[in-house]
């Protein structure tokens, strides 16, 4: 596997995020198209696609998105968590959460200093990833 860093951080999986999605949206598309087509008498059952079909989509979503969050708030637990072993101190309560996802990319030896310019200069998630000279690859995100 490649070394990770700034540039090559992000993962998709394409079954998940291309195919799945684009299946979906293709059932999404045909089920209207069979609802505004269908006959008086199968009106009902084409609704039902419709709403199956946006189900499954919202179910998709939300799938993706509780399992991020979840994930959101394990990262900031153990970021809070290293901090304090690195310095004594808890994080600043100015640093949000988009930052401190973005801190976890840091070394053990840049990680303090980082946060505190952070906190300064209220650096962005992609100003704060530009900063880091030692790249901590974090494998295990969602």
């Amino acid at each position: 596997m490649a070394e990770q860093n700034r540039k090559n951080h992000s993962r998709y999986i394409i079954l998940w995020h291309f195919i799945t999605s684009g299946i979906m949206l293709a059932v999404l598309v045909g089920s209207i198209i069979n609802l505004v087509n269908s006959a008086p008498e199968n009106t009902y059952s084409a609704s039902l696609l419709v709403v199956i079909s946006l189900l499954l989509f919202i179910l998709w979503f939300y799938a993706r998105s509780f399992a991020l969050r979840a994930q959101d708030r394990a990262i900031r637990a153990e970021e809070n968590f290293r901090h304090f072993i690195l310095t004594g101190k808890p994080h600043d309560s100015r640093l949000r959460l988009g930052q401190i996802i973005a801190l976890r990319f840091a070394s053990d030896a840049e990680m303090p200093a980082l946060a505190k310019r952070t906190v300064e200069e209220n650096l962005t998630q992609k100003q704060i990833k530009q900063a880091i000279q030692r790249w901590r690859a974090d494998r295990h995100r969602v």
